[in-house]
């Protein structure tokens, strides 16, 4: 709805369009009096019809013996009696008693009216435009503003996020409270001769908390805050980026201290002359009028540029040397303690149960950065209000996990009873692979009910963090995927394509396994072929090989040696355990899912106490 300001701007708008439509409707439609040759008016005279002439400076106005009146023009170089005389009217026809000649004074007050009815149109229009500017300037109108800043500006009196609302980067807050501490008391590093760095790059996995450790620098410090994104500098029109650049500096300078946040950088600071198009002149000025700014002559300014992007790889090599981004603070994904503060923080004001846990709910969450952790919460929140809960439960998290990692349940989906018995066999496969491998996963949930685009799933979550893995954890992975087709196989003697992602991820992993990391003893540690990437997708496009025939002949060799040996692992395994696959594919089918509780107790074996990196989802 339009606010009442707009309302009557737009009255005053249509208010002055009918004032100039009617002036200039009254000046073209009005009738204009008849005018008279000057010659014509001279003869009249001399046949004595014409009793009184008003000279009003070169207008006359003729009034005829009957009373009526026309009107005639006299040039303005001579009088009218020396301009009668000439076209022949004789002395003692302008001197008879009945002709009357009155010379009209010029008042002041019909000089202003006829200056007012030229110029007031004018004005009028002039006005209009005016108004038409004034508008579109308050509606920022990006034609009138197209080399301004797009930066917004946050003046740090009532900070929304602080350091308290930002958990699991403990490292990068130590980093950034030092940039606090300078903006409040500079003095404190000027004194011993400390420089402190002009740019601050955040580098990070999506996700981790880029942006919001920048709003959380702002509400510490207590001052102004311009925030913009590094897409916002490029349009179309070379030079424009460059320009908004200087403005942006310009409003910073003005407000110094303060801090200028460009989030997702690596849209305007690509390196140079890089991509499949070559160049971009835009972008590449844009860029050079940022270093400029950042490391030139005039750089004495209290000014700290943050900026935030996850491929710094991609970035020019003059934005990151010293002087420019002097300084990179890394947002790694969380471990386990710091996944529990950020549900903490996240779980901040929410009305939770006694009994959740959220150390247990931190260490069945490996992986999950803080935007899936916020995600998580706020999933358990709206499960207990389905449930018309007044507060959120363990069990809410348990299922929002779930959720997060497999999408939501599709109950109901309906299907054979014949394909439930695959499905729930493919799932057992799995599950009881991971159970019997020592390297392997503990089992967390197993389910034949659809979620997502996935008939069922294996839920398997590790122990503990880690960020090394193996080659006996990788051969594990790689056996744990495919027992679900070796289940199909051996009970059924036939498979399905339940199993194409769990055979795409396994060829992946060992074709990695060969030629990225090394462990293939037929081939030696070194890599295999060098990956080229588009530059402005960031995927890869094709790979450059720097090996021979024979070479490839052999990684296609070990790749397929390397899933066989996976595959004849989880047969034989499943083999063994016969009577267990059996016995749990027969509870899927009743109870359709299984904890891991439950599956240990049907198993008959105790909880194995091993360290992993991520969790495996296996579904068909």
């Amino acid at each position: 709805m339009n606010s009442p300001r707009s309302r009557n701007s737009l009255v005053l708008f249509m208010l002055m369009l009918t004032i100039v439509a009617v002036i200039f409707y009254s000046r073209s439609e009005a009738t204009q009096p008849e005018i008279l040759p000057l010659n014509e008016v001279a003869a009249k005279i001399q046949s004595g019809v014409i009793d009184r002439i008003i000279v009003d400076e070169n207008e006359l106005e003729l009034i005829y013996s009957d009373g009526t009146n026309a009107f005639s023009r006299k040039e303005p170089t001579k009088t009218t009696v020396e301009q009668l005389k000439d076209l022949g009217v004789t002395q003692s026809a302008l001197a008879r008693e009945n002709l009357e000649l009155e010379i009209k004074e010029p008042s002041d007050l019909g000089t202003i009216i006829s200056l007012i009815t030229y110029i007031l149109p004018a004005l009028l229009v002039v006005g209009l435009i005016w108004f038409m500017m004034r508008q579109a300037q308050g509606t920022n109108n990006q034609a009138l503003s197209f080399g301004k800043s797009r930066a917004r500006m946050f003046t740090g009196d009532q900070p929304t996020v602080t350091f308290e609302d930002v958990a699991g980067i403990e490292e990068a807050k130590e980093d950034l409270e030092e940039i606090v501490e300078f903006l409040q008391e500079p003095e404190k590093f000027i004194s011993l001769g400390a420089r402190i760095p002009k740019g601050v790059l955040l580098i990070g996995a999506p996700g981790t908390g880029k942006t919001l450790l920048a709003k959380a620098v702002s509400g510490e410090a207590g001052v102004p805050f311009f925030s913009i994104s590094g897409s916002e500098f490029v349009e179309m029109f070379v030079g424009v980026g460059a320009s908004r650049v200087r403005d942006l500096f310009d409003q910073a300078k003005r407000h110094a201290p303060c801090i200028v946040f460009v989030d997702e950088i690596d849209a305007v600071g690509r390196q140079r002359g890089a991509g499949l198009g070559g160049s971009h002149d835009e972008r590449e000025q844009t860029l050079n009028q940022m270093l400029v700014e950042m490391d030139g002559f005039d750089t004495d300014a209290n000014v700290i540029i943050m900026a935030a992007t996850n491929r710094p790889d991609i970035l020019d090599p003059a934005l990151l040397r010293p002087g420019r981004f002097d300084r990179r603070v890394i947002l790694d994904q969380p471990d386990m303690r710091g996944r529990e503060a950020i549900l903490k923080v996240h779980s901040r004001g929410k009305p939770l149960e006694e009994s959740v846990d959220l150390s247990v709910i931190g260490k069945a969450t490996p992986g999950f950065v803080g935007a899936d952790l916020e995600n998580l919460v706020n999933e358990a929140a709206i499960l207990a209000a389905r449930r018309d809960k007044k507060t959120i439960g363990q069990d809410e998290f348990e299922e929002s996990i779930e959720r997060v990692i497999a999408g939501p349940e599709r109950k109901s989906r309906l299907i054979s009873q014949e394909e439930k018995l695959i499905v729930a066999y493919h799932e057992a496969g799995h599950a009881v692979v991971s159970h019997v491998i020592p390297e392997s996963d503990p089992v967390h949930k197993v389910s034949i009910i659809a979620r997502g685009m996935m008939g069922g799933f294996t839920l398997a979550l590790p122990e503990d963090d880690r960020t090394l893995i193996s080659r006996n954890k990788l051969l594990a992975d790689m056996t744990f995927a495919l027992g679900g087709r070796a289940a199909e196989e051996l009970v059924f003697n036939d498979v399905t394509s339940g199993a194409s992602s769990d055979l795409e991820r396994v060829t992946k992993l060992a074709r990695s396994m060969v030629t990225r990391l090394g462990m293939s003893d037929a081939l030696g540690p070194m890599v295999y072929g060098q990956k080229e990437e588009l530059v402005f997708l960031g995927r890869e496009i094709s790979e450059q090989r720097d090996y021979s025939e024979s070479v490839a002949e052999k990684i296609d060799t070990e790749v397929r040696g390397l899933v066989r040996d996976a595959y004849a692992r989880a047969k034989k395994i499943l083999t063994e355990y016969r009577t267990s696959l059996d016995t749990i594919a027969q509870y899927l089918v009743e109870e359709e899912t299984i904890d891991r509780e439950t599956f240990e107790k049907i198993f008959g074996k105790p909880v194995k106490e091993k360290n992993s990196g991520t969790p495996l989802l296996s579904g068909s």
